[in-house]
């Protein structure tokens, strides 16, 4: 069978989340997915995803109050590769088959490594320089250009991605042909994706909460790989990340910044640790005075206010045991771009609203990396 969509990643996100729309979107789409890391201890999860009966996916938690607890089964996973030990085959696909390009390959994927250099494709490659032997294959091989739609959580993360791609054919000084293809002629798609996945289900599949969000931002050949109710094309993506950013994950980073304050203690789960009147007052206080009204002076205090009760109701959610300790990894990158990044937004938009609590937690943070590195 023939996959329209090459996927780079086997996180358990993407398996609750483009894997899952893909099979109930129209028209369903065939997915091949390629394992950037090359960890051979992934093997089982590889050959699981593609497994003809599909793999679990359970949805539970509210939706407008209403419990929702049910399981699907995923089978738009038609063949799983390895970058480390299928690249021929990666090549074949990309070129003769896909599409679509999906990657969610982490913080790190988009950072430059010493293999980039290489004349020839090596594993260690960083996911632009990945990309780049792909598309220049793609481009010696005549085929038609290509959708790549990156699904990191990095801020325009298509044109970062298009960007850290030409550096790579600018450091490789490659012909003008094919960075002209790879600049103006690949379709580069920014986007934003929201759904807590919260659990695994091995040796594939993952629990996740019923909401879930796909925004794609419209621009030139941009199409959507599918029809979906969580899928949306949008004209402003920037608005969508605003909520996503600064109301779900800032809530998160304040959540653990409570937790840390009082000591990290145990093992707390959102929904548990939120239960507690003095956590909930203190949140709900800097929702309503240090974040809804700087959302209301750009704009969006309506859009604002239901996220914000819609991102309360996904904290309490009763089935999903979502940790502290996951949200607190990278903790300090967290506090700096959700948190301290906001406390810019309102600067520089103009409003004057103190924002005592959320800049304490920024100075905190600041003052917890100096002493680690001195």
């Amino acid at each position: 069978m023939k996959t329209p969509v090459i996927q780079f990643g086997t996180s358990r996100f993407l398996q609750a989340h483009a894997d899952l729309f893909l099979f109930e979107g129209s028209p369903k789409r065939a997915i091949t997915v390629v394992q950037t890391s090359g960890d051979t201890a992934r093997a089982q999860r590889l050959a699981a995803l593609a497994a003809p009966e599909g793999y679990p996916v359970r949805i539970r938690g509210l939706a407008e109050g209403r419990a929702i607890d049910e399981t699907r089964s995923v089978t738009s996973v038609k063949r799983c590769l390895s970058a480390a030990t299928d690249w021929p085959e990666v090549v074949r696909v990309f070129i003769e088959e896909a599409e679509f390009v999906l990657s969610n390959t982490g913080d790190a994927g988009y950072q430059p490594r010493p293999e980039d250099s290489a004349v020839e494709y090596h594993p260690a490659m960083s996911f632009p320089a990945k990309l780049f032997h792909l598309l220049a294959a793609r481009h010696a091989a005549g085929a038609a250009p290509i959708i790549v739609m990156p699904m990191e959580l990095v801020v325009d993360n298509g044109r970062v991605l298009k960007n850290a791609v030409l550096a790579v054919a600018a450091q490789r000084k490659c012909a003008q042909d094919l960075r002209s293809y790879i600049e103006n002629d690949v379709v580069w798609a920014c986007s934003l994706v929201d759904r807590i996945v919260s659990e695994p289900i091995e040796p594939a599949g993952a629990v996740a909460e019923p909401y879930a969000l796909w925004a794609i931002q419209k621009e030139p050949g941009v199409v959507a790989p599918c029809v979906h109710p969580a899928i949306i094309m949008v004209d402003d993506l920037k608005e969508i990340e605003r909520l996503k950013l600064h109301i779900l994950n800032l809530g998160h980073t304040v959540l653990v910044d409570i937790w840390q304050r009082h000591g990290g203690k145990g093992d707390p789960i959102v929904r548990d640790f939120i239960a507690r009147p003095e956590v909930h007052d203190e949140l709900t206080a800097i929702y309503r005075e240090e974040v809804l009204p700087v959302f209301a002076h750009l704009g969006q205090g309506e859009a604002a206010e239901h996220y914000m009760t819609v991102t309360l109701e996904r904290f309490a959610n009763p089935y999903l045991d979502h940790r502290l300790a996951d949200i607190a990894q990278n903790h300090a990158q967290k506090v700096e771009r959700r948190i301290g990044a906001f406390l810019d937004v309102a600067r520089t938009s103009g409003a004057t609203y103190l924002q005592p609590r959320l800049a304490a937690i920024v100075a905190g943070e600041n003052t917890a990396s100096i002493t680690q590195s001195t």
